[in-house]
């Protein structure tokens, strides 16, 4: 058999299975469209989007997966039907920290899939408010980068909001240069989000030293300003250089190599048990000498792994705080349950903020 030959009975085999994968795409389909009559029999409200089953699905799939695709990106294609399938369900609107081509846009399409739709907002309280109102269904909002640490406008607006955490969503974040110039030398502007700027603080002074650095209030209106004004550039990412059809001239030239940023998924639903799991509280201790010690204690008793904790402001009196509180499990298991009702007789204030499923992607 000749190469052509061979080629030619491969690529038949390819057409023969892509046949089979989409008929079997829509028989998910078809299945999803079933489901969703079920729900709106037995509850004309009832909510589509369950966090920890796609959590456990995409997980199992990347368990299973024996490739030669890597078991994320198997679950990437995954995410995508499951996201069509879902709108077929119920049609979606997500809030996000915009404007469009923000990493906060990226997270909301990396955790829900292309199939939603994604809906800017100028200010994180805008989000919660968007979601609280019921006009979306859910929002995406940052939480914390792990080199310039936490979004303090996020937990603040947990403090009133009566909305929970039901998902997280951690994304790699990339910082690119991308400028109409071609030469780095005539550029006399840099303009992005004051903490992409710092996070591309040693680039920046490497090779820009003789640029002004512009803080501006998102990476995308970077993007868009870059493009407007003659011997500027922008730090963003990809989303905001398709967006803006902006060159980029340096990529990936974050400081710290594994830069992540965090990102909350807000809504009016409790997520389920799901095979991994993650509690948020809101806490304050009483103001006597360990306190918090003794807050806190009960976590070490049950074997409760705590994650996470920062303090803000309670804003109910001079130097008073709270408490953000990430522990291990599920609110709902008993071990957990457990420790939480004793942690709950210290608390001067408690509150689930949400239980959810650990980010997989």
């Amino acid at each position: 058999m000749s190469d052509n030959d061979e080629l030619g009975s491969i690529r038949d085999r390819i057409d023969r299975i892509d046949e089979q994968i989409q008929a079997l795409i829509n028989q998910r389909a078809e299945a999803a469209q079933e489901v969703a009559r079920i729900k709106l029999t037995a509850d004309p409200d009832a909510f589509f989007y369950r966090p920890e089953r796609e959590a456990d699905v995409l997980r199992r799939i990347k368990e299973r997966n024996t490739g030669p695709l890597g078991g994320e990106e198997m679950a990437r294609l995954f995410r995508e039907i499951m996201s069509a399938c879902l709108a077929l369900e119920q049609p979606m609107q997500v809030a996000f920290l915009g404007p469009e081509g923000t990493f906060t846009q990226a997270a909301a399409l990396k955790h829900f899939g292309h199939s939603v739709s994604t809906v800017a907002f100028a200010s994180i309280a805008d989000v919660f408010r968007e979601v609280e109102s019921g006009d979306c269904q859910y929002g995406v909002v940052p939480v914390e980068n792990s080199t310039e640490g936490v979004v303090s406008h996020t937990l603040d607006r947990f403090l009133t909001s009566p909305l929970l955490i039901c998902g997280e969503v951690s994304l790699r974040i990339h910082h690119h240069l991308m400028t109409l110039e071609t030469d780095l030398k005539r550029i006399t502007r840099v303009f992005s989000h004051q903490q992409s700027l710092a996070q591309c603080r040693l680039w920046l002074d490497r090779n820009l030293y003789h640029a002004e650095q512009v803080a501006v209030g998102s990476n995308a209106e970077a993007a868009r300003l870059a493009r407007e004004k003659p011997g500027s550039a922008a730090i963003a990412g990809e989303m905001a250089a398709e967006l803006y059809e902006l060159p980029i001239q340096a990529s990936n030239i974050e400081d710290e190599p594994d830069n992540t940023t965090r990102f909350l998924v807000i809504g009016k639903q409790k997520a389920l048990l799901s095979g991994a799991n993650k509690t948020t509280l809101l806490l304050s201790t009483r103001n006597v000498a360990g306190g918090l010690n003794a807050l806190l204690a009960p976590l070490a008793e049950h074997d409760i792994s705590m994650t996470r904790i920062e303090s803000r402001p309670s804003r109910r009196g001079n130097w008073d705080y709270v408490f953000f509180v990430d522990i291990e499990g599920h609110q709902d298991d008993p071990r957990v349950a457990k420790s939480l009702g004793a942690l709950r007789h210290e608390a001067s204030l408690y509150k689930v903020l949400g239980s959810y499923p650990v980010a997989v992607l």
